[in-house]
């Protein structure tokens, strides 16, 4: 079983909240799947459904973001899960607005639900951030991430959160690079491609003439019998 976890605020003041993407996340895959109506269980709201052939448990903590690992907590408890069966999806600031990331394990980045994931569930979990973009300066951060998305950000938000709904049993299959490669092509950016050793270059190809013109040449007599004898057949070259 996998628990899918969208993090956020709950109440309506919040709803469209740049630190509610995780709950839109949710709420997205809820719509593309055939998953069981929102019920209040674990402190959330939970459905479950089925993706890629598995069971899968969507969470959405009604805990306020701070406290988020309480809930996400309780249910991996209840279903004696790990670490391992647990995908949070969650704002970035540190990302460009669009721009997806997947890893397991890591840092908070001073995320507070993430923070409270860390200590309620362990660490080594995968963390689906979805980046939101940063104000500019630390004063502005609170005021950004408890604010609505602007209209400009309807381009890629739509987008992104339906090709994430769309590609949702990726999850389920560990297909991370795969779903990263699928989320940055949907919103318009490059997939992400493996580094590959760049091939050594071979010399270039010598005809015998040139390799043995290349070759050092035996050193000629200069003085003596022999000397004399070559002077004769080919000329003085420094005259």
């Amino acid at each position: 079983m996998l628990i899918i976890a969208g993090l956020g605020n709950p109440g309506s003041k919040y709803a469209r909240n740049r630190h509610n993407i995780g709950f839109m996340a949710a709420d997205a895959i809820h719509r593309r799947h055939n998953f069981s109506p929102w019920s209040k269980k674990f402190k959330a709201e939970i459905s479950e459904g089925e993706l890629g052939g598995e069971k899968v448990l969507l969470i959405k903590p009604q805990t306020y973001m701070n406290l988020s690992g309480e809930a996400v907590g309780e249910a991996m408890r209840f279903y004696k899960l790990q670490p391992a069966d647990l995908v949070a999806i969650y704002d970035e600031l540190d990302l460009p607005p669009g721009k997806a990331r997947l890893k397991t394990g890591g840092g908070n980045g001073g995320h507070n639900g993430i923070r409270s994931l860390d200590a309620h569930c362990g660490k080594e979990y995968r963390r689906l951030r979805l980046g939101i973009g940063h104000p500019g300066v630390k004063e502005l951060v609170q005021h950004h991430v408890l604010s609505d998305f602007a209209k400009a950000d309807q381009t890629w938000l739509e987008v992104l959160l339906e090709t994430l709904a769309d590609n949702a049993d990726m999850l389920v299959r560990k297909e991370d690079s795969q779903l990263m490669n699928k989320l940055a092509l949907a919103v318009g950016g490059k997939a992400q491609e493996e580094e590959k050793p760049k091939p050594q270059k071979k010399p270039a190809a010598q005809s015998h003439i040139h390799q043995a013109r290349n070759q050092a040449q035996p050193k000629l007599p200069a003085t003596g019998p022999m000397a004399e004898m070559l002077k004769k057949i080919f000329g003085n070259k420094g005259e």
